[in-house]
């Protein structure tokens, strides 16, 4: 942060551009020079709107106070924040009419996926045109037949852009009180981190490789939760804006209609433990496809392969939690 606040918006760049790092990244991502910023910075050259647009995609983390200093000026006294977030303000009706009609026509057994993935790319292109790295997955609560209560939250589907690869599921994991997810289940609320660098009380559970920044929103249906809608970003304080936020939380909305009413669950079941880092849980998930493929093989006709899936889950969920007492047994040498 600055010492004081700028008088304008060159100001605030020059500040910005002060940083050898990132002026190299805007010389290099808007393709101009050094002396064009430098002209930018000291007048009267201005920059034209598709290069402030890209440049606000840079420095996220100043993008609401580079729109309203802008706004300011003359020459660009009709350039509000809704000229940038205009794709931003809401769900496309046209995209409700999608998911009602799929939710009517699809079968049960394909209902969540289809609806899950189809809500997850829509979401995906809106919350990131301009191909930023983000990721964005359904985070659910773990209902088992073991334990009454919601002990770990489990990814489920999940898209996202380079640097991460397009699909998540392959990188599916536990999650829970250290994580975001984990907070925002068990108090029913939306939260977000802006900076990991610069939030220091930010619960760093299972961030991604380059995430700088993440949201997430419950999911709700009749006072009761399924989980979260997790969005991840290689961009610092992308979550800034209250625009991007509302967008997110109307996603997170539209998901539970992928859901049944027996997967949401009452608060007061919510008592989430500790999962270990996806560093050691890894080696539970080696063999995954190979015990799901089993377990459809082995269940009923009358059940799903929904139910084949909770099955594995299941059976993971009680390993990792028999080796994290084994290993407090080990520690305090108990017998």
């Amino acid at each position: 942060m600055f010492d004081k606040e700028p008088k304008d918006w060159r100001e605030l760049l020059g500040w910005i551009a002060s940083d050898p790092v990132v002026l190299q990244r805007i010389l290099q991502e808007l393709g101009v020079r050094e002396i064009t910023v430098k002209r930018w910075i000291e007048g009267p050259s201005m920059p034209r709107q598709q290069n402030l647009r890209r440049l606000l995609t840079l420095v996220p983390e100043h993008r609401e106070r580079f729109i309203e200093l802008i706004s300011e000026e003359k020459d660009f006294e009709d350039f509000s924040e809704l000229t940038f977030d205009e794709s931003l303000q809401e769900i496309p009706s046209k995209f409700y009419i999608q998911i009602f009609q799929m939710r009517g026509t699809i079968g049960h057994t394909q209902r969540y996926w289809s609806l899950a993935h189809t809500i997850i790319a829509q979401a995906l292109s809106q919350l990131n045109p301009d191909g930023l790295g983000m990721a964005i997955s359904v985070v659910r609560c773990m209902i088992s037949s073991e334990h009454e209560n919601i002990q770990s939250l489990r990814q489920s589907v999940g898209l996202a852009t380079a640097p991460w690869p397009i699909s998540l599921e392959q990188r599916a994991m536990f999650l829970a009180a250290e994580s975001l997810a984990g907070y925002v289940v068990s108090t029913c609320r939306p939260s977000e981190v802006l900076s990991y660098k610069e939030d220091k009380l930010a619960l760093l559970g299972h961030q991604f490789e380059n995430e700088q920044s993440t949201a997430a929103h419950p999911i709700f249906y009749a006072g009761k939760t399924a989980g979260c809608l997790l969005v991840s970003s290689t961009e610092p304080g992308y979550f800034a804006s209250p625009n991007r936020l509302s967008l997110i939380a109307d996603y997170a909305h539209l998901m539970a209609l992928a859901f049944d009413p027996e997967d949401f669950v009452d608060a007061r079941r919510i008592e989430l433990r500790v999962m270990p880092p996806h560093s050691e849980q890894r080696v539970f998930f080696d063999n995954f496809r190979q015990r799901l493929t089993e377990a459809r093989i082995k269940i009923s006709s009358d059940k799903s392969a929904k139910d084949a899936e909770i099955s594995v889950w299941e059976g993971l969920e009680q390993e990792i939690f028999r080796q994290q007492e084994e290993d407090f047994r080990k520690k305090y040498g108990l017998s």
